[in-house]
């Protein structure tokens, strides 16, 4: 038995936890393999939105385990709200939710490294979430991290001060509010607290699992064009957001690949700087911004908005080893007469149909125009019902993008997704 892998295709907030909370019941683990609080994975039932930064999105779910992979870092203090979150809803998050020894915990001191950086940056800042994740991975890639199988050892003191005292030195002549003493208290509480949780070598964890046929489903964070190599870099995250991050993330040989589960939105949507050729700065925009309830699950940011765009999800798809796709938030696009399609850039006054290391503000989309449903979704239940429009705009992509789409999402809800 292999491992299946969810992912987004496009600059995250595709969507994925929807669908991996709706996909659960067919697995017994669900495993996160990178990034780190950054995340935001909405899901929705029962007339509640729950909102997951860490934990991953089966935790919901009866008689399925929840493993927190060694490719994470680990803000113990956002675990600890998010866990506390979730007890109050009484999810019992202790026996279902194992976490990595091997991954890195991300230091108050990280935060400050992060937010200093930005400030250096000025006007070229990425658009970080201020989380601590990229110094964090930095200290990993430089072998100075501290992860969760350190917690129980006795000279985890000494390594947390040297670690912190290496970061305050680098933050001298930084001019900014540093309550150290305060986030430092808050932090060891948190490291108490996940020390009631079972910590494993989960490399073993999840191969003993396959031996078992157990069925596993691997969940990504961020998207594919946010990967720290084939993204738009630098205006990517830190960590390998594609397929080949299970592999390094979890422990799981490149052989054992199951399933890849790439997911889009049926427009396109990014946060922070970066290039985006199918942005629309208008009215356009703003009505799939404020139809979409376009804003950041974790920072509450604006999303810029624009229609989707085909380079870059062939791009994505064959990074990934796509095997079939998942088509959200349909239903934003409801009520537009024309929806647009970007087939091709012009790049340096080329005509391309690939997505370019050139990839920049001066990059312009060239559009296909499909014809918009004019109809609401989220009432829909079955694929037969779909309007002649949305059933020819599905078939467009999957011819376009040589890939069947076999989830369509119709609105926000567990309930409203069509299984094709």
């Amino acid at each position: 038995m292999g491992v299946d892998v969810l992912l987004g295709l496009q600059w995250g907030d595709e969507g994925k936890g929807k669908i991996v909370d709706v996909l659960t019941p067919q697995y017994n683990i669900i495993a996160r393999f990178q990034g780190g609080p950054n995340a935001g994975h909405t899901l929705e039932f029962e007339g509640i939105k729950h909102v997951l930064h860490t934990i991953p999105s089966g935790i919901f779910r009866d008689n399925v385990i929840n493993v927190i992979g060694n490719g994470v870092v680990i803000d113990p203090i956002i675990l600890q709200h998010e866990i506390e979150k979730l007890e109050e809803m009484n999810v019992d998050v202790v026996s279902k939710l194992l976490i990595s020894k091997k991954a890195h915990l991300i230091l108050p001191t990280h935060k400050l490294l992060d937010k200093a950086s930005e400030i250096s940056k000025g006007k070229e800042k990425i658009g970080s979430t201020l989380k601590g994740i990229g110094p964090t991975y930095m200290d990993k890639t430089g072998r100075n991290g501290l992860r969760v199988g350190d917690l129980n050892d006795s000279s985890f003191d000494v390594k947390y001060n040297r670690l912190r005292d290496k970061h305050l030195a680098l933050l001298k002549g930084f001019e900014f509010e540093k309550d150290l003493s305060e986030m430092e208290t808050t932090f060891m509480e948190s490291i108490q607290f996940l020390k009631r949780f079972k910590h494993i070598d989960s490399e073993h964890y999840i191969n003993n699992a396959m031996k078992e046929n157990k069925k596993i489903l691997a969940e990504g964070a961020q998207g594919t064009l946010l990967d720290i190599d084939f993204g738009t870099y630098p205006f990517v995250t830190s960590s390998n957001t594609i397929t080949a991050g299970t592999c390094t993330g979890l422990g799981v040989a490149p052989g054992k690949i199951a399933k890849v589960i790439g997911i889009f939105k049926a427009y396109c949507t990014r946060v922070g700087s970066g290039p985006f050729p199918s942005e629309e700065k208008n009215e356009t925009g703003e009505k799939i911004r404020k139809i979409g309830n376009e804003f950041g699950a974790t920072t509450g940011r604006e999303r810029r908005c624009g229609w989707i765009d085909l380079p870059a999800l062939k791009y994505a798809i064959m990074i990934n080893g796509v095997t079939e796709l998942a088509m959200m938030k349909s239903d934003v696009l409801d009520h537009f007469d024309e929806i647009k399609v970007c087939t091709h850039y012009i790049q340096n006054g080329n005509k391309i149909d690939y997505f370019p290391f050139e990839l920049d503000d001066t990059t312009k989309p060239v559009y296909h125009s499909v014809k918009g449903w004019n109809e609401d979704l989220p009432s829909i239940r079955s694929e037969e019902d779909f309007p002649n429009a949305l059933k020819e705009y599905i078939s467009y992509l999957e011819k376009e993008l040589e890939t069947p789409i076999t989830i369509v999402s119709v609105g926000p809800k567990r309930s409203e997704t069509i299984i094709r």
